[in-house]
């Protein structure tokens, strides 16, 4: 990826015939990346159905007559942002479009991203057009416990047409930028944040013994809160915990371990320090984003977090995070960029925003890499990704061709 022939750089995105319907669609690239092998050099995704039909040289694959077909230099999967608040937070950063953290309560487990989730967000449309055609997003960091997460398309009119996880992840926090500013408020510090997160837990299993009594006359009443911790208790879905500090990062895998809930690490800035009990306890994290401005408690991180935890073997995704200012969301096709640039590679990079953070998402059986029956998603770009110069010609998913702009 790093040394492209000048011919490629200046390749542009070509529409060659009509298309023969909505979702039927060839792509070929002078270069492939298919993410579930070797990069193929004058390449061909054939796109039926809205699904992956064949993938392979051009001189091997047959495009049906009249079927439409893009040209691009570099093809890659569709990327994959594998955590931010986008469609919750908007680009107007007014009160009207700012969904992606309640203040009213410490700890809101029972928040559904889907009930907040807005499709027709002009920051998804411009996420798309850098080649970004999957989001996990949801409630933001900043509180205990702010609620739920949400994987989906970044194309679709509606959170039913876009969404393809309703509830992804239960997103929670720990460390300054959870506790309460006001000194009157809890929680106020670390100790009371796990305690209550404990505390949270605990009710759960009390819960859910109860609401299996055999006598329906003791079951307790409905509790949305509760029916939600239940579900991480039951490891139906994973506890999405944000920790910077180290010793945060620690409770929240003491934590995990204590209650057998399924974790996953957002931001670690400072997990580096602590890599071995990660590896240890088996923990992806999803790396902070490596240009996020390292003050208070981000002040030890580090364009090198990715870097080192892939060397330590430890399963690892990028992010755009969570803004809270304008625009309002990173771009994370620059942030891989920048992992790249600082010891990740541009192959692991590639990885960290296709197939890896579709395993760490776990929806590695649709998207993330360009295999017969995976959805067709697909990103074309002008060079090299990754180089500054580069731009997205084209953005599929699943067949649609959604854009065709140069950005």
């Amino acid at each position: 990826m790093r040394a492209l022939p000048t011919s490629l750089l200046l390749l542009p995105l070509l529409a060659l015939t009509a298309a023969a319907s909505a979702q039927d669609v060839a792509v070929r690239g002078e270069i492939v990346h298919t993410q579930a092998g070797q990069p193929i050099r004058d390449g061909v995704v054939l796109v039926q159905g809205g699904k992956i039909a064949a993938v392979g040289p051009a001189a091997s694959i047959s495009i049906p007559q009249g079927m439409e077909v893009l040209s691009a230099a570099v093809v890659t999967p569709g990327l994959i942002d594998a955590h931010s608040v986008v469609g919750l937070t908007g680009y107007l950063n007014q009160p009207t479009d700012q969904d992606e953290l309640d203040p009213t309560a410490p700890s809101q487990p029972e928040l559904r991203a889907v009930d907040s989730y807005n499709a027709r967000e002009p920051l998804v449309e411009w996420l798309r057009g850098f080649g970004i055609t999957t989001v996990h997003t949801g409630h933001a960091p900043g509180a205990l416990i702010s609620g739920q997460t949400l994987i989906a398309k970044t194309h679709g009119d509606s959170v039913e047409a876009a969404v393809i996880v309703p509830c992804a992840m239960i997103a929670a926090t720990l460390g300054e930028s959870a506790q309460a500013t006001d000194p009157a408020k809890s929680p106020g510090t670390r100790s009371k944040l796990v305690a209550m997160l404990r505390e949270q837990l605990l009710a759960g299993q009390e819960y859910r013994r109860k609401r299996g009594d055999a006598d329906e006359s003791k079951r307790p009443d409905r509790d949305l809160r509760l029916d939600a911790i239940v579900d991480l208790l039951d490891g139906k879905v994973p506890l999405l915990v944000t920790a910077q500090r180290h010793q945060d990062i620690l409770s929240a895998i003491r934590v995990a371990q204590e209650f057998k809930l399924r974790l996953v690490l957002d931001g670690a800035a400072e997990g580096y320090q602590v890599a071995d009990a990660i590896k240890a306890a088996g923990v992806p994290v999803i790396v902070h984003p490596p240009m996020m401005r390292a003050s208070g408690e981000m002040e030890n991180a580090t364009m090198e977090l990715a870097a080192r935890l892939h060397a330590a073997s430890i399963p690892i995704a990028l992010q755009s995070g969570f803004e809270d200012y304008v625009p309002k969301t990173r771009v994370v096709l620059y942030e891989a960029a920048v992992a790249a640039a600082h010891g990740l590679g541009p192959e692991a990079a590639l990885s960290a925003v296709t197939i890896d953070a579709a395993r760490l998402l776990g929806i590695d059986g649709r998207v993330g890499s360009l295999e017969p029956g995976k959805d067709g998603d697909l990103a074309l770009y002008d060079g090299d990704p990754f180089e500054y110069t580069s731009h997205c010609v084209g953005v599929v998913i699943d067949g649609q061709v959604v854009s065709r702009l140069t950005r």
